[in-house]
Formats: structure tokens, C-alpha cells, sequence
């Protein structure tokens, strides 16, 4: 081990408050709305009071600024660069958006056959690529910042594109391939609208923020000043929006709490199947470490604050669907933080310690080689 590295933080430590113990927070948000559901039953009419016929303004509110924060961070204007590595971007959009997709379809079915609602709701988790927290999970493991803004942008462009789409095929026409169709009824333009509310204005906002911020005030301002302070409010946002969904479930969650686990074990499996399968396909196609990294980082991170909105935008804020998109960041967060100590483990099995791919595992090994 280097001097460099004994000095280096540990993985969490290098994480702010809020995300460190973002499972937690999740935790403790979602005890607090079943409480204050149950304790003040006024609260929920209060809630379903404040809407515009079937949006409710609070959760609406909750839902846009959660997005707003986490799009202004995307770097598009590094977009251009993907032509410069066609062949990283390529197997990257292979990972997010075949790979993963048919992963979480499957084990929504193979474990939750006889739960629709569960089942659609980690399918729309599973399409939901990410484009947050992928960046910290990145950084922490090493990998290439560059490329992960890049990718970041990318699926943001595509999920706009193509994510009613997927969800459409994914939940009406491939589920009715196993009997599931007329369990679950979605309509294409009922996810549209809720994607082009959910991700495009926040997307637009985000765009004209980074936009006028750095034009105005310096990329230097931009990342180290405003996002700094800008960011964290994305999980205060997550957090409220979580509060006001599980006040008006509190009944509900308190009848069924061995659903979080059940909910649970297709969305654990996911992530370590998607970083496990992107972390060997990068290493077989002799990408270096931290091109590895990212690739797999991303491919195994999911944008759960898109998927919550669809899920309540198309669903209702009381659905199983809505249930378990919640239950996706409770799972994502302490496993993603394990596979970052997994990834610089792996690093020295795998790879040269100038980050070149190993051609067998642990291949010229010596005891000056550097550990994570």
C-alpha cells in the first residue's frame, strides 16, 4: 500500500452526511409518514386536499425538485465526446438499456410472479437508468469522471426518449407474454405525460441552470460553489416526498411490512448481477480500470427518483408500484457502497497498476502492487 493511499479516506468518509446514510434517512422518513398517518388521520385529507384533479401539488412539488438538483449537475455539453469512444458508449448503451432492463424483468417475474403491482414497479425501477447518484458511486471506486458525465448525459437524452417506450413494452406487451397482461393495465401516453412532466421540465430547468450559471458565473463557481449547495437539497426533496407517500399508506404499510423484503431480493440480486456481468464484460473487452468502473457503476445504478415519479404519476401515490420504486433507494444505497469497496478490491486482480486489463486474473501479482 502507498503512502498516498493510507492517507486516502475510507469510502464512506469521503461521502457528505446526507448520502452516507441515505438508507437511514430513507428508513426513518418512511417510520415518521406511517406515524404521522396514523396519529393524524386529518393529515391525509389534508394532503388530498391540495390538488389539481389527480396530481396532488405536494407530491408533485417533491417529485420536480428531487429531479431539478441531480439534472442541473449533468455536464450536456460533454455530449460531443461520445463519437471520440463509440466503442466504451456503445457497450454502455448495451449495458443500460437491453442488459439491465431484461435483468429486472426477469427477476420481477421469477420472484414476484403472483405480485403485479410490486412486479410492474421494480420493472419501472429496472428502466429508470441512472443519471445521479452514479456519479459519487464513480468517483469514490475511481473511475473515469469524464466518462461518466458523458454517460450521465446520454442517459438523460435517452430516457426521454425512449423511456414511455420501454415501459409501455415492458409492462403491457412482454408481461402479457406470461399471463400478466390483463393484471396490469398502463398506457403509453400516461407514462409520456408523467415522464415529460417528472424528467423534461426538471430536465429543462437543470439545462437553462447549468446554462446561465456558467455563462454568468464560471464553471468554477458552477461545480464547486452552486452544486455544492444546490445538490443535497435533491435528497430533501426524495425524503419529503417519501413522508407525504407513506402518510397516506401508513395503514397500509403497517399490514404488510414482509412486502419491503420480498420487494427487496430481485432489487439486491439486480445490482449485484448487472455490476458482477458490466464489471467482466469491460475486463474481457480489455477497457482499462477506470473505464471499467464507470461502466459498471452506471449499468448497475438506477435512477430511482424517475422511477418514484412514474410510478405515483401513472399509478397513484398509494400502489403497490409507488411502494416499490421507495423500497429501490433503501436497497441501492448500502449495496452500491459495498460494490465500491468490491471494485478496488477487484482492481488488483484484474488489472495492471497502471490500470491496463490483466489478461488472467491476478496475473503478475507482487506484494508492491496497490490494494484498495
Amino acid at each position: 500500500m502507498t503512502i498516498a493511499q493510507a492517507a486516502r479516506p475510507r469510502v464512506a468518509e469521503r461521502l457528505s452526511l446526507l448520502d452516507r446514510y441515505l438508507a437511514l434517512w430513507i428508513i426513518l422518513t418512511m417510520a415518521f409518514g406511517v406515524g404521522l398517518g396514523n396519529l393524524f388521520p386529518d393529515v391525509a385529507d389534508a394532503i388530498n386536499s391540495a390538488s389539481i384533479g389527480t396530481t396532488s401539488i405536494p407530491i408533485a412539488v417533491g417529485l420536480l425538485w428531487m429531479m431539478y438538483p441531480v439534472l442541473a449537475k449533468v455536464r450536456y455539453e460533454e455530449l460531443g465526446k461520445v463519437k471520440g469512444a463509440w466503442k466504451m458508449f456503445s457497450v454502455s448503451l448495451i449495458q443500460n438499456w437491453f442488459v439491465g432492463p431484461v435483468v429486472m424483468f426477469a427477476l420481477a417475474w421469477l420472484l414476484l410472479p403472483d405480485q403485479p403491482e410490486y412486479r410492474t414497479g421494480l420493472i419501472i425501477v429496472g428502466l429508470a437508468r441512472c443519471i445521479a447518484m452514479v456519479l459519487i458511486w464513480n468517483m469514490l471506486a475511481e473511475g473515469d469522471n469524464e466518462y461518466a458525465a458523458v454517460l450521465v448525459a446520454l442517459n438523460s437524452v435517452f430516457q426521454v426518449l425512449f423511456y414511455s417506450l420501454y415501459a409501455y413494452f415492458f409492462v403491457s406487451v412482454a408481461s402479457s407474454w406470461f399471463g400478466g397482461g390483463e393484471e396490469v393495465h398502463i398506457s403509453f401516453w400516461e407514462v409520456a405525460r408523467s415522464v415529460l412532466i417528472f424528467l423534461g421540465v426538471p430536465l429543462v430547468a437543470g439545462m437553462v441552470t447549468r446554462y446561465l450559471g456558467i455563462r454568468h458565473k464560471g464553471r468554477d463557481w458552477y461545480e464547486n460553489v452552486l452544486m455544492p449547495r444546490l445538490g443535497p437539497t435533491a435528497i430533501v426533496g426524495l425524503l419529503f416526498t417519501i413522508v407525504v407517500m407513506f402518510a397516506l399508506k401508513g395503514e397500509y404499510i403497517l399490514d404488510v411490512p414482509l412486502d419491503v423484503l420480498r420487494i427487496a431480493a430481485p432489487l439486491l440480486l439486480y445490482f449485484l448481477i448487472m455490476f458482477t456481468v458490466s464489471f467482466l464484460m469491460s475486463w474481457r473487452l480489455r477497457f482499462r480500470y477506470p473505464e471499467t468502473a464507470t461502466l459498471s457503476f452506471t449499468a448497475a445504478s438506477n435512477n430511482f427518483e424517475l422511477a418514484i415519479a412514474v410510478a405515483i404519476g401513472v399509478f397513484g401515490i398509494e400502489s403497490g408500484q409507488a411502494l416499490a420504486a421507495v423500497v429501490g433507494p433503501l436497497i441501492e444505497v448500502p449495496v452500491l457502497i459495498a460494490l465500491v469497496y468490491v471494485a478496488l478490491w477487484a482492481r488488483k486482480y484484474f488489472f495492471e497498476p497502471n490500470g491496463a486489463a490483466r489478461r488472467r486474473i491476478g496475473a503478475g501479482m507482487t506484494a508492491e502492487e496497490p490494494v484498495a
